[in-house]
């Protein structure tokens, strides 16, 4: 029988070290770049950012998540805290009301502690943080204090995957599961649907490398549960306009073939996509289809394949 899971984030909270990264990330919030954008407000003196966030944390809502990949959800479902605002703001956002709309109430990280360990009361299998990154000061502080008083699941960082380097890097040892999405491979499609992100394909692809070497390839435990490992999501869009095969392209170039890789069909219009015609309907299944024989073709092993299958 094999050992118990034992996150690393235990040891650098026994030694301090994580207490120490958490306050490192707090005080970049003094001129914030804590993500791509770096607008250099002082949230510390309560501006909000471009993310719409200042030091306050906010928070939408926790609840065990049953919606997510099965190895995560398992029986008891995955430990989701929402976290409200959104740095990259996609005008075809499913959750606009907590990202863009401000959907949430001021929390302490105290609170936020008190979460997770509730989340692992419940019998959640993990702790999945959604939209993380203008909050990873707060979560990492919250984590260290949680792990005073017995978290030990492991850490899900759930992300648009347009993240910073050197803040993953402070990362390193703390979170146990990255889950970014690659959204798009042309900057012009990023700069159109995610508020003026033209750096979100290239920034993207280096955060999802340096995931890669901190936490490696998904693979599932023998009681089919992952606790350690690399997700990669990517909404396949109306007329191509995520640059689907490119990205999958990238992916068997730059990645082991047997990444985790999850094709989501469930692309809406919902938000703002009404506005622009090329998105303002959903995907057909010829659409997703080409995807997943692309995806096949490229070599790629370990596929995630949803709503209509081959």
């Amino acid at each position: 029988m094999s050992a118990p899971f034992e996150p690393p984030y235990l040891a650098l909270h026994k030694s301090g070290e994580l207490k120490k990264r958490g306050q490192s990330l707090w005080s970049k919030m003094e001129r914030c770049r804590l993500c791509p954008r770096e607008c250099e407000v002082n949230k510390l003196e309560g501006e909000r950012g471009f993310c719409g966030a200042n030091a306050q944390l906010e928070i939408s809502s926790f609840h065990p998540h049953f919606g997510e990949e099965p190895s995560l959800v398992g029986e008891k479902g995955s430990g989701t805290i929402f976290m409200t605002h959104c740095g990259l703001r996609c005008v075809f956002c499913c959750n606009w009301e907590i990202s863009q709309g401000g959907e949430g109430h001021v929390r302490s990280v105290s609170e936020c502690a008190g979460m997770m360990l509730r989340l692992q009361a419940m019998g959640c299998h993990n702790i999945n943080v959604v939209t993380p990154t203008h909050y990873s000061p707060h979560l990492v502080l919250a984590l260290d204090h949680a792990a005073s008083r017995g978290l030990r699941l492991p850490l899900v960082y759930n992300t648009c995957g347009w993240e910073r380097v050197d803040i993953l890097q402070q990362l390193d040892g703390i979170v146990d599961i990255y889950m970014p999405d690659i959204k798009y491979a042309d900057s012009a499609m990023a700069a159109k649907y995610s508020s003026g992100a033209d750096t979100y394909p290239q920034v993207t692809r280096q955060a999802i490398l340096e995931m890669h070497r901190q936490v490696g390839v998904a693979k599932p435990a023998q009681d089919g549960l992952l606790y350690r490992g690399l997700i990669i999501r990517h909404l396949v869009m109306p007329n191509r306009v995520a640059g689907t095969k490119e990205v999958l392209d990238w992916i068997a170039g730059h990645l082991p073939k047997d990444t985790y890789i999850n094709l989501m069909s469930q692309y809406m219009p919902l938000y703002k996509a009404r506005e622009y015609p090329e998105i303002a309907r959903r995907i057909t299944r010829h659409e997703y289809m080409e995807t997943v024989e692309h995806a096949k073709a490229r070599g790629l092993t370990n596929l995630d394949i949803q709503g209509w299958s081959s």
